[in-house]
């Protein structure tokens, strides 16, 4: 494993710190801990939606970000079977809380109706890439596995990237909630635009399909045939 593929998990754990401390801030605050936080009128008692969609994304983000390791799966691949089970699940709790939260929740103060569909949207493909994940190792589809794996994983790791992506459309789109609506929005399509460069820059073998040699050697000599 190179240095650098073994670096992997670094930049991604650093870029879920942002929404994990949040989430986590919530969590004590709603468990009657200290007000560090502004409080959110829309969230009162043990609101599980938002309790379920902050512990998925913990373990989404975290656990997820070693599966990515390529010489970490095959040196520990037991484990990343199994881990990828609870990724997995916690994939499809993530997203679904979000729809969740999306729909059966006042919106955000200060967010819009563009806002409301990004949501519904990505929520939904969110869904639909860690159910084809699954299905296609369950097909020994390895290539198409780690492909809709790696889009589920951006996906659900949008939140980190969005405090960037919302300090730059503050200051070059101003605010407002089309403004901010659409901040959020870069946020997902420029992570989706990076799993898309990973998994086109570094396709894995289709099932029987052999790896050619880095260098090629002399083809096999053929014994003389004894046939006319």
């Amino acid at each position: 494993m190179s240095r650098a593929a073994a670096l992997v998990p670094v930049p991604l754990l650093a870029l879920s710190v942002v929404p994990l401390t949040a989430g986590t801030l919530r969590l004590v605050q709603l468990a009657g801990g200290p007000q560090v936080m502004p409080a959110d009128d829309r969230f009162t008692g043990f609101p599980v939606a938002l309790v379920a969609h902050i512990l998925g994304a913990a373990v989404f983000a975290v656990l997820g970000a070693f599966q990515l390791v390529p010489g970490f799966r095959r040196r520990h691949l037991t484990w990343h079977r199994r881990a990828g089970r609870v990724v997995a699940v916690a994939g499809l709790v993530v997203a679904g809380s979000a729809l969740w939260l999306t729909v059966g929740y006042a919106p955000e103060p200060g967010t819009g109706e563009l806002l409301f569909v990004l949501r519904l949207v990505f929520a939904t493909l969110m869904v639909v890439a860690v159910v084809l994940g699954v299905r296609a190792v369950r097909a020994h589809d390895l290539a198409a596995h780690r492909a809709w794996m790696i889009r589920a994983y951006a996906i659900g790791l949008a939140a980190g990237t969005q405090v960037f992506t919302e300090g730059v459309g503050g200051a070059v789109l101003g605010t407002g909630e089309l403004a901010g609506d659409l901040a959020k929005g870069a946020g997902w399509a420029l992570n989706l635009a990076v799993a898309e460069w990973v998994v086109r820059r570094h396709p894995a073998p289709r099932p029987g399909q052999a790896r050619r040699p880095a260098v090629p050697g002399p083809e096999p000599s053929r014994a003389p045939s004894l046939s006319r």
